[in-house]
């Protein structure tokens, strides 16, 4: 029985490498996201904008122990997540996690490429979501660094994707 949580801050690839990697693994693949946003019949920004985040980060809490009952498979947090509650402590004991480690600079052209997707980022200048991105990563990083394995991505592609998911674990 395999049950790995995806980590990081938005634009590390928890959704797109996730993906990719439970395919090769033949294994399920959850976006806790899009699961919650399945739930609701509403869009994350919705529920965030109308339950404020205590109510919503108790949402996602939920949502997770929820998710957290299936085997075999990898499952994409949102960026926050470890951040609240006991969230971090709970995935670890439930299973593996995995921190997808992003540079600053590589967060930045991701989602620079993104932000009409993304809300929150679509109204900032470069400097703006530059300096929004360190600042968040710098508080989320002591959250994140809980997590039993870390995979850096800046590197990360298709080609190089399982064979660098696997040396994680042997590591």
């Amino acid at each position: 029985m395999r049950r790995i949580f995806f980590i990081g801050y938005m634009g590390s690839g928890k959704t797109t490498f996730g993906r990719l990697i439970a395919k090769s693994q033949k294994l399920l693949f959850v976006d806790l996201d899009e699961y919650i946003e399945q739930k609701y019949s509403k869009s994350i920004v919705t529920l965030f904008d109308e339950f404020g985040e205590s109510q919503f980060r108790q949402i996602e809490r939920d949502a997770l122990h929820e998710v957290a009952q299936l085997e075999n498979c990898i499952i994409a947090t949102g960026g926050g997540t470890p951040c609240y509650f006991d969230n971090m402590e709970y995935m670890n004991s439930v299973g593996d996690t995995v921190y997808l480690r992003t540079t600053v600079h590589e967060l930045f052209d991701r989602l620079k490429l993104s932000c009409n997707k993304r809300p929150l980022l679509s109204q900032k200048s470069d400097q703006e979501l530059e300096s929004h991105i360190a600042e968040m990563l710098g508080k989320r990083k002591v959250c994140y660094m809980r997590s039993k394995y870390i995979l850096d991505t800046d590197d990360l592609n298709i080609e190089n994707l399982d064979s660098r998911f696997l040396a994680v674990f042997e590591a």
